[in-house]
C-alpha cells in the first residue's frame, strides 16, 4: 500500500465517485469508533450497474495512486459494494438499499466516554 495519508485517500475517492456521478457522496469520520478505518465514505449509485461501476473507477482511481490490491466485496450483486482503501472504507449503494441499512445513521453518532470501574 502506498503511504497516503487517509485524507487523501478520501479525497481520490470522494472525487472519482463525484466525477463519476454518484449521488449523495457523504463521509464519516470514525476516529474513536473503529479501529478498522480512519473514515467511512458512503454513495449511491443509480443502478446495480452504476454501483458495480462507480466501484471500478474508485479502485482504478486508487491503483493508479499505487495500490497494488483495492479488495472489493459485493460486486456480483450490485445493490451494494464494499471497496477496501486501507484506512477509508467505501460503501456504495442502490438507494433502496442504502435507505435499508442506514449506516449514516448508524456511524455518525457520537458514542459516549465509558469509564471503566476497577
Amino acid at each position: 500500500m502506498p503511504n497516503l495519508s487517509s485524507a487523501k485517500v478520501e479525497k481520490i475517492v470522494i472525487k472519482t465517485l463525484d466525477t463519476n456521478k454518484a449521488e449523495k457522496i457523504v463521509s464519516i469520520d470514525l476516529s474513536g469508533k473503529s479501529d478498522i478505518a480512519d473514515r467511512m465514505v458512503i454513495a449511491s449509485g443509480l443502478s446495480s450497474k452504476h454501483v458495480g461501476s462507480l466501484a471500478d473507477y474508485v479502485v482504478t482511481a486508487l491503483k493508479h495512486a499505487g495500490y497494488t490490491s483495492v479488495p472489493t466485496e459485493g460486486k456480483e450483486s450490485g445493490d451494494w459494494v464494499l471497496v477496501d482503501a486501507g484506512d477509508v472504507i467505501v460503501h456504495i449503494f442502490k438507494p433502496e438499499v442504502r435507505e435499508h441499512y442506514n449506516l449514516e445513521k448508524m456511524w455518525s453518532v457520537a458514542f459516549p466516554n465509558t469509564e471503566i470501574a476497577l
